[in-house]
């Protein structure tokens, strides 16, 4: 096997100068990690809002699994991150080089990283079903009857964007359709 073979493709992605330098020195000083996309997509953010949601759905769209670097998370962020499609979580504070080296490594492998007390708490504490803010605009545009190229055309999406928020939905929420979906959402409070 030849080098290029076990070099793992990682793209990292920080809005912070500094930070991004900081990360990229850790990784791709070592050899065994190359600046590509399609592999591991380290994303560096401050707090899991909805526009790290976004930013977590965008990196997964381009890279096989996503690394959450962030400053402030709790189970409640951690699980959101998750269900965005990020495979691990680190504090900010705890990822020291060898820390950052071994999550990247276990994201590259399908394994996740999570601090032992965020994982603790989450699966200690039910998980309370959440939605983001493009999430509740289909889902009323749903209730209120509209068909999919309405929502596109009203929100500005595609309407393949439209069924897919749709169907990550009533997937992540185990839900049957998207009647099921408007009325759980309703009944929660979620919209």
């Amino acid at each position: 096997m030849t080098t290029l073979e076990r070099t793992v493709p990682v793209r990292v992605l920080a809005a912070d100068p500094f930070l991004r330098a900081g990360l990229e020195s850790a990784l791709y000083g070592r050899g065994e990690f190359a600046d590509a996309d399609g592999g591991v997509a380290v994303l560096a953010i401050d707090e899991v809002d909805d526009a790290a949601v976004e930013a977590i759905r965008t990196a997964k769209e381009r890279s096989t699994t996503v690394l959450l670097v962030t400053g402030k998370v709790d189970a409640p962020r951690a699980a959101r991150a998750i269900e965005a499609g990020a495979c691990g979580v680190l504090r900010r504070e705890q990822a020291c080089e060898q820390t950052l080296v071994s999550a990247v490594r276990a994201a590259a492998t399908g394994h996740g990283t999570m601090p032992p007390d965020l994982l603790s708490d989450l699966f200690d504490a039910p998980a309370a079903p959440t939605l983001d803010a493009r999430e509740r605009d289909v889902l009323r545009m749903v209730a209120d009857g509209h068909e999919t190229a309405e929502i596109a055309s009203a929100l500005a999406y595609s309407a393949r964007t439209v069924t897919t928020i749709v169907h990550d939905i009533t997937h992540r929420l185990r839900l049957r359709n998207r009647a099921h979906a408007v009325a759980f959402a309703l009944r929660q409070g979620l919209i």
